[in-house]
Formats: C-alpha cells, structure tokens, sequence
C-alpha cells in the first residue's frame, strides 16, 4: 500500500498526493457527511470535489439508515463501453463529425417505438431514453493509444484496429424526480432501513439503475445506428447508487456518488474530453469501500470556466483538442464549463490509484470524438 491514502480520523480518508490538488471545501464535506446519524466511514476518490452539500467522488458506509440524498439527483449514473465494428485506420474525422452533428439532442418517437425493450416502452420517462442530458455527461468514440497489461488486455477482447464508444450518462430526469420527492418528505434526515419509506426508495432507486443502464445501451446504439455501424457491450457499470453492503464485519449500507465499484471487473476512467481514459483492473479493497475514482474530477466551479476561458479561445477552438480529436457541442456555456482545463489530470488520478494499490492499468484510451449536447444535469 503506497502513500496516497490519507487518513484524518478512523471514519474519515481520502485517497491523494503531492501531484493532486484536493479542495479544502470538498474535505469539509467529508466532516459533514461523517457526522451524519449512523455514518462509520467516509473515503474521498482522487477525484473528489465539492458538491451541493455533499461530496461528489466519494464513498459512505452507514449503518441502521441509508441518505438519498448521498447518492444524489442521477441514480445509476455511470460508463458502458461498445466496441464498434469500425476499423481506425478507415474512419474519416469529416464525414463522422458531420454525421453526428445531425444527430439530435432526443431520439425519435418512430426510433424509440423500435428501439426501446417492451418492458421499457410505457415507462413514464420513455421519452427521456437515448439521450445523454447536459453537465459532464457525453459520449466519446475512442481508440487504443497503448497498452499496459498485454495479458490483461488480451482477456478484455478488446481489438486494438477497432474503434470504442463511450457512454457517460445516467436516469436523466427520473433520478431527480425521485431524489426531490424523498427529500422533500424527510429532507436529509435519510431512511431507516426496513421502514416501508426506505423500502418505496430501494424500488424506486433500482428502476432508475435498470433505467439508466437501459439508456446508455440505447445511446450507443442510437450513435452506432445514425454511423451505419455496429457494436458489442463490453462492459456497463454504474457510479451513483446505494447497495447492502458489509464492512468490518458490520452490516449496512454504502453510498456511492460518483464513484465506481471494484467488484465489477474491468472499468474505464474518463479523462476529460481533451485528455485520455484508462481502462483498469480493480482490486477488491475495503480500505477504499470497494470504490474507485469515476473520473479525473473537477477542479474549477462551473461558474468560472466562460470568465477563465472565453478571452483565450471560442467554443469553435474548444471543439479542437490538443490530442487531434473533436468535439462537437451545440451549448456555448456548456463548453466552456467542460472544457479540459476544468478538470484534473487523468493521470494525476491513476497514479494515486496505482500507489494505493487499488488497480492495474490496462490499456490508455484517446479520444477521437466527444458528443456533448444540452439538457439535463449532470455531476
């Protein structure tokens, strides 16, 4: 175990280094959230920063209650990565850019009435699948920049000629409406388990998990179909939700918010749309509550991107990448407050996972081309 877990009380950690910058303000909302009724233990990811209240890359472990409100307005957020039937060497940056700016914000009624599972077809937010909503969601085609792992990578079935998408998105606005209606009831009091409210929550709370896997499966397909392309699932796994879980010996609950589960197998780290992923290989530790890092994590507030960006480029340079790849993003706000500069390094972040040993770097990913679009809130 390297140095990068730092310990500030037996309920309170957070997993950095000298190369990371953790805001002051997100470690005051790990106090909060450790002082909350019932809560063992709190961990920061490298990731971490602040939230509206609470932190946003982190885990909680609580005991006798469960708090909505921890993990948050877009339940089953998460990453599900297609391997496309496209081949690197052929793709033409122009014609796809082209094609996908067509693409619109929502899918079609006649599209979905397709597309959609029977089992899906007369949920309340039908019209809500397929699409990836605003904030840091967004959908990326990927390529195999290099590979770490050989034998790890040749398990994944992973083609390096073949090009990857990327989903990032989650529930959309059925989490949100779960989330207000609990909170307007019980505020941030949380649920005692077993009560007929914590149970109402669970059910709830898992048809936005299946909703928001559902949905990134249809965003790819969406994306793959308007590219006359195809593609296979290689992995789905979400990063706001809360489960059963046991820690210590103690039976209870832990809380993710944007934070991913190392139990899942392989897992993408998204880097920002100007910098790469990692596809790694967790290893199962309570040290860090069974979770990793989600991302590279904000490190500038929404609200200071446009004033720090926007007298150095317009949205047409921020739709070019230093790494050759393109972005295409209809919201003028919006790419200002996605831009690369508002995040940390993904590497920063990997290597601290690297140092707690909590992964195994697999293969890095490039970007070749993000789909941003407007609507909807994201972390």
């Amino acid at each position: 175990m390297g140095n990068s877990v730092c310990h500030i009380s037996d309920a309170i950690s957070y997993i950095a280094s000298e190369n990371l910058w953790i805001e002051g303000s997100a470690i005051q909302q790990l106090h909060t959230t450790a002082a909350l009724p019932g809560m063992t233990r709190v961990v920061g990811m490298p990731d971490l920063h602040p939230g509206r209240g609470y932190p946003i890359g982190a885990a909680f472990f609580s005991t006798g209650r469960f708090y909505p409100a921890l993990v948050g307005n877009d339940i089953g957020c998460g990453m599900a990565l297609w391997q496309t039937n496209m081949v690197r060497r052929k793709y033409n940056a122009d014609k796809v850019e082209k094609r996908l700016s067509a693409l619109g914000d929502s899918a079609s009624a006649d599209w979905l009435d397709e597309a959609v599972p029977d089992a899906w077809q007369n949920h309340p937010w039908r019209a809500a699948l397929g699409s990836i909503g605003g904030g840091n969601h967004f959908a990326e085609l990927q390529q195999v920049d290099s590979v770490s792992d050989a034998a790890l990578f040749a398990q994944s079935g992973l083609d390096e000629q073949r090009l990857l998408l990327l989903a990032h998105s989650g529930s959309r606005g059925l989490g949100q409406q779960i989330l207000r209606r609990h909170v307007d009831a019980f505020s941030h009091a949380g649920l005692v388990e077993g009560s007929d409210a914590a149970r109402h929550y669970l059910a709830e709370h898992d048809d936005a998990l299946n909703f928001a896997r559902i949905n990134r499966a249809l965003i790819a397909r969406r994306i793959l179909d308007h590219l006359n392309a195809d593609g296979e699932a290689l992995l789905d796994v979400a990063h706001n939700f809360v489960e059963a879980c046991t820690v210590g010996g103690e039976a209870g609950w832990l809380h993710r918010k944007g934070a991913t589960p190392d139990g899942q197998g392989l897992v993408v780290i998204p880097g920002s749309r100007g910098d790469h992923s990692w596809l790694v290989m967790p290893k199962v530790s309570e040290v860090s509550l069974y979770s990793l890092a989600h991302g590279a994590g904000r490190k500038w507030m929404r609200t200071e991107c446009k004033g720090r960006l926007s007298g150095k480029f317009t949205p047409a340079q921020l739709a070019r990448t230093p790494l050759g790849s393109r972005v295409i993003c209809r919201d003028r706000q919006l790419i200002y407050e996605e831009a690369p500069q508002a995040y940390k390094s993904v590497e920063s972040v990997l290597e601290c996972l690297v140092d707690a040993d909590l992964v195994t770097p697999v293969a890095r990913l490039r970007p070749v081309l993000t789909l941003k679009v407007s609507g909807g809130a994201g972390e």
